[in-house]
């Protein structure tokens, strides 16, 4: 009876080495594909860091800087023309004092941005940091 207990051991130690090794294939393959490619954003989170930029953290609290916030993801969410990148840039409002921040597919979607933003009740002044992939 003990051998049949050893080898199923034996047998499932096997099977626990493979996946390891599987999972670990796998991370690293993951890890050089955002290394290369346009998915590596380390130079951005580096920036992030230096407390030289403005962070979703940074939005302030005020009930009328949260509004404005608000209202502009609103009316960037309610525009379908616009890339799903340009859906998740970072609106940061401080004082009425908006900040973009973040990829964008064209100039013309900068631009749109910016618009929805001057447009918007309470916007004081708006500090463009959006940055165009295509010309």
């Amino acid at each position: 009876m003990r051998k049949p207990a050893s080898l199923i051991l034996v047998a499932l130690t096997g099977c626990l080495l493979i996946v390891t090794n599987l999972v670990q294939a796998e991370q690293s393959s993951v890890n050089q594909f955002a290394e290369n490619s346009e998915l590596d954003n380390t130079q951005n989170n580096l920036r992030d860091k230096d407390n030289t930029t403005l962070t979703a953290e940074d939005q302030n609290e005020s009930k009328a800087d949260l509004k404005i916030t608000a209202q502009i993801r609103k009316a960037v969410l309610k525009d379908k023309s616009l890339s799903l990148d340009a859906h998740n840039a970072k609106i940061i409002t401080r004082n009425g004092v908006v900040t973009l921040r973040g990829p964008v597919a064209t100039t013309d979607e900068s631009i749109k941005l910016q618009k929805i933003c001057r447009e918007t009740a309470g916007v004081v002044q708006l500090d463009n940091q959006l940055e165009t992939k295509a010309p």
